[in-house]
């Protein structure tokens, strides 16, 4: 199998990193923690960039490409911490009319095993789908509509990120929406996303150690960076060989296992690159702490750490995983 993009896909990768470059740099980064309301316009942007029409056909608006396509874009996203309900836009364009041309903003919640239900950026919203139902059985997807949810504010470790507890939700008239593939895609673009800010973070350790002096030489000459470096870069390309592998089989077990490693690039990553840039990468100045909160945050969405090594065991035991 071979996991190395087309000429095609690069083309589209280079086109995302480009358009997040311009539209969302560092100066919007941090006004955006400043204010974490979405930005519409840059929204509606990216819709008229296919950005969440990506896997629709031509025929229905849509760029016409598929997961392994998509996962490209949001790694993409990851490397800029861009914010916002990215899974669900992607996942529900063409099911929730306006979402695919970014004119309307989606929320996409699950409640899976009965556990806390949490809503990224509730108030941005103008739609939410649940999904409902263990990993044993279909589930089933209801639409807020007309009715909306009973939330509880939750403090968010991830200031680009706000949140709200669903303590109630109106069950009518289930929506026909493949449950199982939901899931697994969501958790497939989330590890994209945490992809993305792991590699992004080995960059920024590698940028510092190579201007930072101490002793008169610059830190990047000390045998211990260079190892931490090196170790950041090999959670990296495991991870991404998981997650392009995964986009290609769609199969449950493969993403299973490619989120988990994901996960643990990307938090691993940003504790490795905290300790490049020593002291100061503590500070609030600092960008570095802010790819560590997006990544714990996201490790708890879509096949949690805990979740996922259970699924993995179950698999090991009786040749089935769900997701």
């Amino acid at each position: 199998m071979d996991l190395r993009p087309t000429a095609d896909q690069r083309a589209l990768q280079a086109g995302t990193r480009e358009l997040l470059t311009r539209r969302f740099g560092r100066d919007r980064l941090r006004e955006a923690v400043e204010a974490p309301a979405l930005d519409r316009a840059l929204w509606r942007e990216l819709g008229a960039a296919g950005f969440f029409a990506l896997r629709l056909p031509e025929a229905d608006g849509g760029v016409g490409l598929g997961l392994p396509d998509a996962v490209l874009v949001f790694e993409e996203a990851g490397r800029v911490l861009l914010p916002g309900p990215l899974v669900a836009g992607e996942l529900l364009a063409g099911v929730v009319p306006g979402v695919a041309m970014g004119e309307r903003v989606v929320g996409l919640c699950d409640e899976g095993r009965g556990g806390e239900v949490l809503w990224e950026h509730p108030g941005d919203c103008d739609e939410l789908i649940l999904l409902e139902g263990g990993a044993d059985d279909r589930g089933r997807a209801f639409w807020n509509a007309p009715d909306w949810p009973v939330l509880e504010p939750v403090r968010s470790i991830d200031p680009l990120t706000p949140l709200a507890r669903v303590t109630s939700y109106p069950r009518r008239a289930p929506r026909s929406l493949d449950v199982p593939r939901l899931r697994r895609e969501a958790a497939l673009l989330t590890a994209a996303l945490q992809l993305g800010s792991a590699a992004r973070t080995v960059e920024m350790a590698v940028e510092h150690a190579r201007r930072r002096e101490q002793f008169g030489v610059r830190i990047g000459s000390f045998q211990a960076v260079k190892h931490l470096c090196a170790e950041m870069l090999i959670r990296v390309e495991m991870a991404r060989s998981a997650v392009y592998a995964a986009s290609l089989t769609e199969r449950s077990l493969p993403v299973v296992g490619a989120k988990l490693l994901a996960d643990e690039a990307a938090v691993r990553n940003a504790r490795d690159c905290l300790q490049v840039h020593g002291g100061m990468g503590f500070t609030w100045e600092a960008d570095v702490h802010l790819h560590l909160k997006r990544a714990w945050l996201r490790v708890e969405q879509w096949q949690s750490g805990g979740k996922a090594e259970e699924a993995l065991a179950e698999e090991l035991l009786t040749g089935h995983v769900g997701v």
